[in-house]
């Protein structure tokens, strides 16, 4: 009897855990409820970092997948600017679990935000004029 009623205290422990951790999640969803006036809603959604341009960084960072496999698998620090970009608006301007949910692990977008933030504080090299070489055929 004893043992029943201490699973049935731990069972009812862990649904309560679940149901908590589901409202903290689903807090941004809320304030998109139907309930709330359209600018009210609007304005949640320009707030967490614009709803288009997290979806445009999304279809970016989608066309360089390869660059970031290679980045992690052959350790080449080629990311390209677009690449970069992408990366900044999520990490910066979007929602912090995105970059996970496409499958990155936290440190791997702790990772490339780090490179990219680094890159974008890096200045550009100025590359050297050609110079015109003469008696060469």
């Amino acid at each position: 009897m004893a043992l029943k009623c201490l699973l049935l205290l731990i069972a009812l422990a862990i649904i309560a855990a679940d149901g908590a951790t589901a409202r903290d999640i689903n807090a941004p969803v809320d304030l998109l409820k139907p309930g709330l006036d359209l600018a009210a809603r609007l304005e949640a959604v320009q707030a967490s970092g614009g709803l288009v341009e997290c979806w445009n960084a999304l279809v970016e960072l989608k066309s360089c997948t390869n660059e970031i496999i290679l980045f992690f698998l052959n350790g080449e620090t080629s990311l390209g600017p677009g690449c970069c970009g992408a990366i900044d608006v999520i990490t910066h301007n979007c929602w912090p679990a995105m970059l996970t949910s496409l499958g990155f692990t936290v440190e791997e977008g702790n990772i490339l935000r780090g490179y990219c933030d680094a890159a974008a504080g890096a200045a550009p090299v100025d590359s050297p004029t050609p110079s015109l070489v003469v008696g060469v055929a």
